[in-house]
This record gives C-alpha cells, structure tokens and sequence, in this order.
C-alpha cells in the first residue's frame, strides 16, 4: 500500500472512529511459548491457556487447560480445564505422577481455587506431564511446554517478579510491592428503544445504501439489512456485505431521518471491529445486537472449529459504539476459548 492510499485509508478510518489513536482504545496483544500462549487486558488480569503441540492431531476428546489471574497484590491465581462433557464430578490435576490439587467439575468445566491452585500452576510450569483424571479414567494430557515462560511473562507484566507473590520469578520482596491494578476505563450507555420497528428501507434506499456501502452486489444473494432503533431518529442498519462458511459480514451503517429519503453514515467507533484493519468502513463479522443493553457485538473465527479468531462488544453512548470488550485467540491450535484483551466498566 502506498502512502498516499494509506493516508487516504487512515483519514477515512478516522471519519467514521471519530476519535485520534492517542484516544482510542489499545487491546493487548498474545505472546506465545511453545504450547502455551498468554495475553492481558487494559487492567493486567492475564490468561495462559495451553495448545496442542505444532502439527498435532486433533482428539478425540479435546481437554483444555488454563491459568488466570487478575492484576493486584491481593489477586490469587486460578486453574481451570474445559472439556465437552455432561453432568457432574470430580476432576484430579496429576503433575508427573503426583496427584496436585482436584476440583468439582459440571458439564465439563471445572476451576481450581486458592492455595491449590498456586500450587498446581507452580508445579505445571516445572513439570513434564500434566494429566487430567476422573477417577482412574484419564480425561487427557495437555501439553506443559512453554508454561513456565507463560506464568514468567505473566509475573512481569503483573509487577509480580521478585515478589513473594510470583508464580515464577519470585523474590524476597512482599506483596505491597506489586503494583495495584489499573482503574477500568467507564463507558456510558446510552439507552435505546426495545419496542417499535424502523420502517422498512424503500427500494431507492436499498439501491443508495448498496451504493454508500460498496455492499450492492453482496445485498442481492442476501437476507435484507437489519434494521434496529437507537433514537427516535436514528436507526442502526446492519448492512449484508458478504458471507462464507462460518463467517457473515456486515457493514453497520446510521440513518437519519424520514422513511423514504433517509441519509446514511457509517457507525463511529472508538476502536475498528476486527476486520476494518484497511477498511474505509467498519465491518462487523457474525454481528448481534442486543438492545436491553445497547449492545453490539462481533466476532470472527479463524476456522470452523472456532479454535482460533477475536471479538468485540461495543455499547452505544448515543454518539458511537465504544468498545466494552475485546478476545483475540491467535493460534488455530486446539484453543476454543479466547483471551480477554480489553474490558471496560458500563455504567447507565
């Protein structure tokens, strides 16, 4: 891309975010070691979570396993596993042979608390072989490789090493030596109308808004636009803009006033949704709204399986869609459960 067509890209980006990159909202990114990879959010709270080794097969049976922790002196760290399975029961968490710490588990997920999970998270990152047992019946072994510099990546980007409250890199020093966790940005919901349909789009609406959108061609195989209220003059359109296997785009467009002759812009944004990256218009993928909470989300899988991809929420402030969550799994490896980058509080 030159750099005349990214200026031009860059200021268009900006007609529709309204808001300057020092402004914007800033998600983490993911580091990944080995099997394991780990990403934190705006407030520090930081998630590992295991992968299948390079080029492993898929089970039959897939157990995943991961470590959270919040930011904070006073955050303790936890376990969890996620498998598809139904009902209730007792899950073993055997490090090397020796039986760590266990959990209550229901339909399949299960999480580990307290001392016992230090405990197992210290043990997982020295160790060679993780198994998951229920009983004498074994549920699956995730892969250890990498997990001690996942939790050591962890430890710095908490404050935590040299501190006696580290997983890996611990210290002499105590727990008021971790920083406290930074303050939660607070984004301001603006209601919207959960009664009453928009009026339908006229045909000389349709042929502008394919036009405005550049969507024309992908409108024609496609469901009509969605239309949702979010003023009594303002209407949110979620425009077709083309579909494959498990992923459909929409281009989220406002329109303005009377049925008929209606003016179209598209939706402002504080952050691009996942697949605007070059984009002169935002592009939500697999789009939902909910309007009891003015919400609009994203999400976009890498592959069917769901193992891979990101996310976004947005809430409506009665200006632009501000972000309120964003999840981001970079590696197609196994991982169905994506990692929290970015949370914001909502307040009405």
């Amino acid at each position: 891309m030159g750099a005349k067509t990214f200026l031009a890209v860059a200021l268009a980006t900006l007609s529709w975010t309204g808001v300057s990159a020092a402004q914007a909202p800033t998600p983490g990114t993911l580091e990944t070691y080995k099997d394991w990879t780990i990403g934190c959010d705006n407030r520090n709270r930081c998630e590992a979570v295991a992968l299948l080794p390079e080029g492993g097969a898929w089970p039959d049976n897939p157990v995943m396993v991961g470590i959270v922790r919040d930011a904070g002196p006073e955050a303790e760290a936890e376990v969890w596993t996620s498998r598809d399975a139904k009902g209730a029961g007792e899950v073993g968490f055997f490090v090397d042979g020796r039986r760590i710490a266990a959990a209550q588990s229901r339909d399949g997920d299960a999480t580990v608390r307290g001392p016992q999970a230090a405990a197992l998270a210290i043990a997982m990152a020295r160790g060679s072989q993780l198994e998951l047992r229920a009983g004498n019946r074994l549920l699956g072994r995730p892969s250890l490789a990498g997990s001690g510099a996942a939790l050591r990546y962890m430890d710095a980007r908490q404050g935590r090493a040299g501190t006696s409250t580290a997983l890996v890199a611990t210290g002499p020093l105590g727990a008021l030596a971790v920083r406290p966790a930074p303050a939660a940005p607070v984004v301001k919901r603006a209601p919207v109308p959960t009664s009453g349909t928009p009026v339908t789009l006229w045909r000389e609406e349709l042929t502008a808004l394919g036009k405005f959108t550049g969507c024309a061609q992908e409108m024609r195989a496609a469901q009509p636009p969605e239309l949702h209220r979010l003023s009594k003059n303002e209407t949110l359109i979620l425009v077709p803009c083309g579909s494959g296997a498990y992923n459909v785009t929409t281009v989220p467009v406002v329109a303005t006033g009377i049925a008929g002759r209606r003016a179209f812009h598209f939706a402002g944004f504080d952050y691009k949704p996942g697949w605007s990256a070059e984009e002169a218009k935002p592009m939500l993928v697999n789009a939902g709204w909910v309007p009891e909470k003015s919400e609009l989300s994203s999400f976009a899988k890498g592959r069917g399986i769901g193992d891979c991809g990101g996310s976004e929420t947005y809430v409506w402030d009665g200006t632009r869609f501000r972000l309120t969550e964003a999840t981001s799994m970079g590696e197609c490896r196994g991982a169905w459960h994506w990692i929290r980058t970015w949370s914001a509080r909502v307040s009405d």
